[in-house]
């Protein structure tokens, strides 16, 4: 089965809403359960459903705040998609308001992710004040 644009975009949406709503139980929901989740290109993946819930619950739901993403552009291949974004949110624990630009490859098994490699630059754009 070849996923289509259409249902890249679909579990995009998902994607964005569980990381704005900040809920770790919905993201994943959109990958199967051996996923790997790579956020920086020299550590180790993340593997399997647990470690991804884990992850964004002390990264995304403990350490940011008034999330703001949007999709730039979007590119298929069979079951891997491209996919930049930008977003902006507040990293609680530095004290900034970031904004930030990445690139993710994504591979697809059936509708679900089962690789996420994430690519990204972050600046911050104000302090935040107490």
């Amino acid at each position: 089965m070849v996923i289509s644009r259409a249902d890249v975009t679909a579990v995009l949406d998902v994607y964005i809403q569980a990381w704005t709503t900040q809920n770790p139980a919905l993201i994943v929901t959109i990958f199967t359960e051996d996923a790997t989740y790579h956020e920086r290109a020299f550590d180790a993946p993340m593997q399997g459903r647990e470690a991804i819930r884990a992850y964004w619950q002390a990264k995304v739901s403990q350490s940011q705040s008034r999330i703001a993403c949007r999709v730039l552009n979007l590119y298929l291949d069979g079951d891997t998609a491209i996919v930049e974004w930008e977003a902006e949110f507040d990293d609680l624990v530095k004290q900034v308001r970031k904004e930030m630009r990445e690139v993710a490859i994504i591979t697809f098994d059936g509708y679900r992710i089962s690789s996420l490699r994430e690519y990204w630059s972050s600046r911050c754009v104000a302090d935040l004040v107490g």
